[in-house]
């Protein structure tokens, strides 16, 4: 299974009708929920906000909505499409602001299966997906003098979601693979001279 790293959006206009389609990492149906709740509140002038979501190691947590359209002829298509690109914690989002025309249950069923695919498509020629890795966050704490060294070997690892906090000393947060976490605290505990540890816990 793979999973979605980063936002990202697809625009078209079908018969007047303005199709907005967006992909969000989501970790959960809670998450999923806030989301889809958020966008509702973002278009407020919108006449649907259609959404399809799967979550879930081997992707078994799925829902959508049709918002208003026809039974059957937007979050269903949607999600088809989610299921079959084989990916897992992802929500999409597909926006619609009605242009005059309807466009009949089989041109609804084309234009959010067709939103669903070009955002997917749009996420994997920009690269967007990743394989679904077990990891691990983390956060420490660095003196300025050893930033520069730490910062240099935190390139060997695969470290994401990175923010970097700098006060009187320097407070660094990110995730790192489960499998590297361990070796990642011994490097920085041997380049500290054991006075800087790793603190963490596990993502869910």
């Amino acid at each position: 299974m793979e999973v979605l790293k980063e936002y990202i959006s697809f625009e078209e206009i079908i018969k007047g009708s303005r199709f907005l389609s967006e992909l969000f990492p989501c970790n959960s149906q809670a998450q999923a929920r806030e989301l889809v709740k958020t966008q509702k509140t973002k278009y407020a002038d919108a006449t649907h906000v259609v959404h399809a979501f799967i979550v879930g190691p081997s992707g078994e947590v799925m829902g959508m909505s049709d918002d208003g359209e026809p039974s059957g002829t937007a979050g269903r298509p949607a999600l088809d499409v989610l299921k079959g690109r084989g990916c897992t914690n992802t929500l999409l989002t597909i926006t619609r602001w009605f242009g005059g025309t309807l466009l009949g249950t089989g041109g609804l069923v084309k234009a959010y299966g067709n939103g669903a695919k070009q955002v997917l498509a749009a996420a994997d020629q920009a690269g967007l997906f990743e394989e679904l890795v077990a990891k691990k966050s983390f956060t420490f704490t660095s003196d300025y003098s050893l930033y520069k060294l730490i910062k240099n070997n935190m390139e060997l690892f695969h470290i994401s979601n990175l923010t970097e906090d700098f006060g009187t000393e320097i407070t660094i947060k990110g995730e790192i693979y489960e499998d590297e976490f361990q070796i990642f605290s011994g490097k920085l505990k041997d380049l500290s001279n054991g006075k800087r540890s790793l603190q963490n816990s596990s993502l869910q």
